[in-house]
This record gives C-alpha cells, structure tokens and sequence, in this order.
C-alpha cells in the first residue's frame, strides 16, 4: 500500500496494511543518500588527515569525534522522535534535519587546507557530518517498525539494506571514475585530490535529493492509528522509570571510579593521550545514571535522562544479548574503516607516504574494492540472507555469515596481491548485508510501538561504544606493539566478528525455539 500524500488511511485492522515493493522502496530510498554520506566519510577520512599531516598513530584520535557523536545523537534523538508528533510527522522532521548539515558539512571538507588549522577544522566537520548523519539514520531505522507491520520486518530492512549497499557502491566508486575520466588524483602536500573534492560534493547532493525523496513520497500514520495498531504491546511509559527508582546508587559509583582509575592510568602507564576520554566517557555515564536515578526517585518519570538511562537499564533480553554481538562486530568495521585504506596503500601498493601516486593508487583500490564489499552486500540482502534464515533460522544465518567476514579479513593478513582482496570484500559483503539486517529483523518485533525510537538509538549505542573503544585504545596498542605496522589490525577484526558470531548461540529469536 502507497502511502502518498496526505494523511495515511484509517483502517479498522489491529494490524498495519501490506507494503508492496513500491512503497517500501520508497520508504528506504533516504538510507541511499545516508550511505553515501557514511561511506565518503569511512572511505576518505583517514586519507585527508593524512593528507593533512596526520600521522598513523593520530588517526584513531581524530576519528573519535564519529562515534562520540553516535553516542550522545542517537539515544536523545530516538527518544525526541517517540515524543514528535505534528503535521510533518514523527520522523520525517529529523530526516531533513539530518540531511541539510550533513550536506553542508559534506561541501565544507574538502575545502578544509583552504581554512587555518585545517586538520582541526577537517575533524570538527567530521564532528558535525557524523552528528547529522545520526540525526537522519536513527529516525530511519526506527521508520520501518512504525510503517510495517511485524510479518514485514525482515524484508523491510532487507530492503533497507539493499539501499544501503547502492548507495555505498556510488560512494565508493566515485573517486575511482573520476580518476578514470582524468581528474587528478593526486594533489601537492597539504592539498586534498580533486577527485575526493568531486565526490565530496557530488555525495553532497545525492544524500540530500535521496532523503528528500523520501521525505515527500511516504507519508506517517498517525498518533491513534498507531495506538490502534500497536494496542497488544502497548507499555506503560513510567515503568522502566519506576525500576530505575528501585536501583542504588553503587553501579554509578563503579562507573566513576572505574573512570577515574582509566584516566589515572594514562602516565604511569605511557598510553595515548585518548585514553582520558575513554575514562572520562565511563565517569560521564557513572554521574548521568546517578542523577537519572536521584530523578526518577523524586518522581519525575517525564525527564529525558530518567527516560533514557531507565530505559538503558531496562533493556529486554533479547536486546541484551544482540547488544554483545554488535559490540563485536562493529569494533571490526571500526578497524577497518580507519585502517583499511592506508593498509591497501602501503602493503600492496607499496607505499605510506600520501604525497605519492603509489599511495594515492592505493586509497583509490581500497575505495574501489570497497565497492564490491557494498554492492555484494546489497545482492545478499534480498536474495541470500532471506533464503538462508528460512533455511537455518535468523540467529545461525547471522552467525554464519560473521564467520564468512573473519575469513576476508584474514585474508589482508595474509595475502599481497591485490586483486586477490575482491575474494576478502565478497566475504565481508555478505557479512555486512546480515549486520544490517539481521539484528534489526530480530529486535524490532519484540519492542514496543510507543518506545521504538529509544530502543533503536540505545541498541545503536552498542554500535558507537565499540568505535570508541577503538578510537581509544587501538593507537596505544599499536604504537606499543606493532608500530608503523597497521596489518595486524586485520588481525583483531577477524577475531572481533568471531566473538560475535558465536556469541550469536545465546540469541533467540523471539517466538522461535532455536
């Protein structure tokens, strides 16, 4: 069912209408222009700090900025978007939001040698670009559960994926054509290659036109279809407060000493300087949840942090046990994201200096590479994952597939020829297609209507704690252990998406036996 135009039917059916394939594509088509974004972002960023005089062991530092953001954004917008509701709708609002500043931040980058200080200007943009981009994904994931009903989930955020894989590939491959089509792909030190300018503002527009797309082809269901629709799992909105009253306050003093013992730890122990804002980050939550807790004591269940650290702590199980999964799997895509293109550069192209062709040739590989990872991703999406989970069930097809990605990234361990890395992105593809899914596919069928935003951005806080653990932590690692050797962090990645998937055995499907 089209939902174009004006206000979605009224039906008298305790369950939400079929979507046909239409709808659904338009429903999603936004997550195109969002990937895009994300994937200019993961693919290029390491390459402009290098550019702009970044060393290796900087690089984790200055991508911390993407999933701190992820971790403030996600939750306070998951939480705003359940409480929005006026004649634009209840997530399309943060939709447009999300894509103006991300557009925005999209044209600035590659003007940042042009501005004093650029590699500081460059990471507050990363800043601002992962920040508007949360601001538009969060309310998208929480979109298909609002739209779809329960028996759609799954093709949903297949069909979800599928985009997400389109839209990747465009990213992607973008630098790669415009150097084939002779724009220069190397530039002098300190000045960023026109074919990353290009893409930055080509992504620019395409992320904005594809949000907007969707923005003005699916209209919301209202506030009484929806209670009418989600009446069955209705939840009283007081009650994860009300526990959260119940709590003392010695899980919070853990958090803040656990904190302060992180950040003490820094100079006797010659770590990175990151490392105080991983202690400084676990205080932080010691002291919110304290005072969420205070809060909720007194009464005052309608306060956004009593909502979010009750509903943190209230978590259902099966959320739980998802939440262990994707900590580990997206420590792996972290690792790569960051130290991807500069392996390819320097490992099979021979080169670690961002001034030379050798290393440019490279980044472009990596970019072009990461193509097939995405667009094998959107095939699997729509016809490996569905025949697989009907097959074995969705818990084995993701843990099969987690296990497929640990293999791609040993091959960059092991290998150095780099045509053979299109065998490590097909199997890294099928993996990625099933972490967007999956998940997802499980989880949004056990949570209620009325808090699906919050959950969706809490679970998501599974996704940004491992960056930033990452962030953290991976550049003292290296500089203590593999200095100037950044291919054993393929190492770590491949032992991350094996935790998870056998940390897959302790999921069950809701409404399923195995």
């Amino acid at each position: 069912m089209a939902i174009v135009g004006g206000t979605a039917p009224v039906t008298t059916s305790a369950r939400k209408p079929h979507m046909g394939w239409g709808s659904l594509a338009n429903m999603s088509f936004g997550f195109f222009g969002i990937q895009i974004g994300f994937v200019l972002q993961n693919g290029n960023m390491s390459r402009i700090f290098q550019t702009l005089g970044a060393s290796m062991e900087e690089l984790p530092a200055l991508w911390v900025a993407a999933p701190l953001t992820g971790l403030i954004v996600q939750p306070i917008v998951g939480h705003l978007s359940d409480k929005t509701w006026n004649s634009f709708g209840r997530r399309r609002p943060y939709f447009v939001t999300g894509a103006l500043l991300a557009a925005i931040a999209l044209f600035l980058m590659p003007l940042a040698p042009t501005f004093a200080a650029p590699l500081i200007f460059a990471a507050t943009l990363l800043w601002i670009l992962d920040a508007s981009l949360n601001i538009s994904m969060e309310p998208f994931r929480a979109f298909v559960g609002d739209m779809l009903d329960k028996s759609q989930h799954a093709t949903g955020y297949a069909v979800q994926t599928a985009f997400i894989g389109a839209g990747a590939v465009a990213a992607a491959i973008f630098p790669w054509l415009l150097d084939q089509f002779g724009v220069s792909n190397v530039a002098p030190d300190g000045q960023i290659p026109d074919t990353v300018r290009w893409s930055f503002w080509a992504g620019g527009i395409a992320l904005f036109s594809a949000i907007m797309w969707t923005v003005f082809t699916t209209k919301e269901y209202s506030p009484e279809q929806m209670a009418a629709f989600e009446a069955e799992r209705d939840v009283e909105l007081g009650e994860t407060v009300s526990a959260l009253a119940a709590k003392s306050y010695t899980t919070p003093l853990i958090w803040i000493v656990a904190g302060a013992a992180v950040a003490l730890s820094v100079n006797p122990l010659g770590l990175q300087k990151e490392i105080y804002l991983l202690g400084g980050l676990l205080a932080t939550y010691g002291v919110l949840s304290a005072i969420g807790i205070s809060m909720a004591k007194q009464g005052k269940s309608a306060n956004m942090l009593a909502s979010i650290v009750g509903d943190f702590s209230g978590m259902p199980d099966t959320m739980k046990r998802l939440a262990v999964v994707q900590f580990f799997s997206w420590s792996a895509l972290f690792i790569m994201w960051i130290y991807s293109g500069p392996i390819v550069s320097q490992y099979f192209f021979g080169s670690a200096d961002p001034t030379t062709a050798a290393y440019n040739e490279g980044a472009n590989w990596w970019n072009l590479i990461y193509t097939v990872q995405n667009g094998v991703a959107a095939v699997a999406a729509l016809l490996v994952l569905p025949a697989l989970a009907r097959k074995i069930g969705k818990a084995r097809t993701h843990m099969t597939c987690l296990l497929l990605g640990a293999l791609g990234f040993l091959g960059y361990f092991v290998l150095r020829d780099p045509n053979l890395l299109i065998i490590c992105e097909v199997l890294k593809g099928i993996a990625w297609a099933s972490i967007l899914a999956m998940p997802y596919a499980i989880l949004a069928s056990s949570l209620p209507q009325k808090k699906l935003g919050i959950y969706m951005g809490l679970f998501n806080v599974f996704i940004v704690i491992p960056q930033l653990l990452v962030a953290t932590v991976m550049g003292s690692v290296m500089l203590a252990f593999f200095p100037g050797e950044p291919v054993w962090t393929m190492l770590f990645a491949a032992a991350s998406w094996t935790i998870a998937a056998f940390a897959m055995l302790r999921v069950r499907v809701p409404g399923k036996t195995a």
